[in-house]
């Protein structure tokens, strides 16, 4: 029961988990065959590409990830600490990389090499951060616009078929109210983990301010709620929490 709450209370409040779900249920008809989950944490992705694929092997890079929450979960089934992903080339049907490039000191050099695995023919589906937080210190370096994720994915060899914000600037402005009110005011950093976000970050360690819950609680759905309704009303995308891309490799 208080897990199922999380995750309504996480539906219902956290906007850029909500940008992330309705992304990568756009790019999932792109999936298919054998599937590499770069970066994986818990896979939280798995079920929404369950039907488009036959097999999801998530894999994780040992020095950045050793410390976070998403690696003690135990859904990797390969780590690894080399300079390559484990894998022969032409390997995967699909290569997806979830908030994972701001994370890497040569990004270009991974997406490469996510390149290299992928089959001819193959899809490559990356999410990453624009506007957004400082998180997962010190493995933060990047943030990436549109025109970046192009320039990366054609230095890689792969055209782009679909390359889109991830929401814009009210969602933007919702965002960082609710990120606020919900750690640096009620400090709710372990609830957020225990529901699935922050996955890359260590064991939060604060405790919760209960106390600012009864004001904290209907202002975090307040906020969400009204950023959304703007969202929707905006065309403005310039401004955005981040970006979506669903490259091919050439046949």
């Amino acid at each position: 029961m208080r897990a199922r709450l999380r995750e309504r209370a996480r539906e219902a409040v956290d906007l850029e988990w909500r940008t992330l779900r309705e992304a990568i249920a756009r790019a999932a008809p792109a999936a298919s065959g054998r599937l590499l989950d770069v970066g994986c944490g818990d896979k939280p992705w798995e079920a929404a590409l369950r039907p488009y694929v036959t097999e999801h092997l998530g894999v994780e890079y040992a020095p950045t990830a050793q410390d976070s929450v998403a690696l003690a979960a135990g859904r990797a089934d390969v780590v690894y600490s080399s300079d390559e992903l484990p894998f022969e080339p032409a390997s995967f049907d699909t290569v997806l990389c979830t908030q994972v490039l701001e994370h890497v000191p040569d990004p270009g050099a991974l997406m490469a090499d996510m390149a290299r695995v992928l089959r001819p023919g193959g899809a490559l589906i990356v999410t990453v951060p624009f506007a957004f937080r400082i998180h997962y210190e010190p493995h933060d370096f990047w943030r990436f616009t549109s025109y970046a994720l192009a320039e990366l994915a054609a230095r890689a060899g792969l055209t782009v078929e679909r390359l889109e914000a991830r929401g814009g600037s009210w969602l933007v402005v919702g965002h960082k109210l609710t990120t606020w009110l919900a750690f640096g005011v009620a400090r709710l950093d372990a609830e957020a983990q225990r529901a699935g976000g922050r996955g890359y970050e260590a064991p939060a360690a604060t405790r919760p301010r209960l106390w600012t819950l009864p004001a904290v609680a209907p202002a975090l759905l307040a906020v969400a709620a009204a950023a959304r309704a703007a969202d929707r009303r905006s065309r403005d995308r310039h401004d955005t929490l981040g970006y979506l891309l669903v490259a091919r490799k050439p046949a």
